[in-house]
């Protein structure tokens, strides 16, 4: 599959428009210069570009450094904090959740404990 300029044009505009950036100041953050953001954005000059100059305009709209790359080349684009590596994204996403599963599962013990601590004092079983 070739490139998908287009894709990245769209991608590109799309994400100025989430993030309410004016094209000049991604080419602020970025530091990319102006006709290449345009070029990029508009997607009228389809040219080879360097990696670099993407993964600064990824950074610069707030996305994985690899984003615009992948989105070039037809893949499913990193997001940002992941690896780039989907097995390993995947294994990231299963810790968070255990994490948070843990979490409540702290705060459900902390409100059980007094009950269980009452139970204890009067012998009695509530349930």
């Amino acid at each position: 599959m070739g490139d998908d300029w287009g894709a990245v044009a769209r991608c590109v505009r799309e994400r100025l428009v989430e993030l309410e950036m004016p094209q000049a100041r991604l080419v602020q953050r970025s530091q990319v210069s102006k006709l290449v953001v345009r070029e990029i954005a508009g997607g009228t000059v389809i040219r080879s570009r360097s990696p670099r100059t993407l993964e600064a305009l990824s950074a610069a709209l707030e996305l994985h450094p690899q984003h615009l790359l992948a989105v070039l080349r037809g893949e499913s684009p990193p997001k940002v904090g992941g690896t780039g590596d989907p097995a390993l994204d995947r294994l990231d996403d299963v810790r968070e959740l255990l994490g948070f599963i843990l979490a409540r599962l702290d705060r459900i013990e902390s409100r059980i404990a007094p009950l269980n601590a009452h139970e204890r004092q009067d012998g009695r079983t509530r349930w």
